[in-house]
């Protein structure tokens, strides 16, 4: 049985969720970081690059209210 077939319980759920929060937001960080590196690259990248990390961002916000919803 793989790990990811296991049961939930509340507890394992939000374990889950708050490891997912918090690689989210290092991931975040880390492109809005590199948005600046890159702007020197292509400023056009650099913008996409931005945007995902307020993509990720809006995704970490739902993952946030998950944790809230149990």
């Amino acid at each position: 049985m793989h790990e990811h077939d296991k049961p939930l319980d509340e507890n394992s759920v939000k374990s889950l969720l708050k490891h997912w929060i918090e690689h989210n937001e290092s991931h975040s960080v880390t492109l809005k970081e590199r948005a600046a590196q890159v702007a020197r690259v292509s400023e056009l990248a650099a913008q996409d690059i931005n945007r995902a990390a307020e993509l990720m961002d809006e995704c970490t916000e739902m993952l946030k209210k998950a944790l809230k919803d149990l």
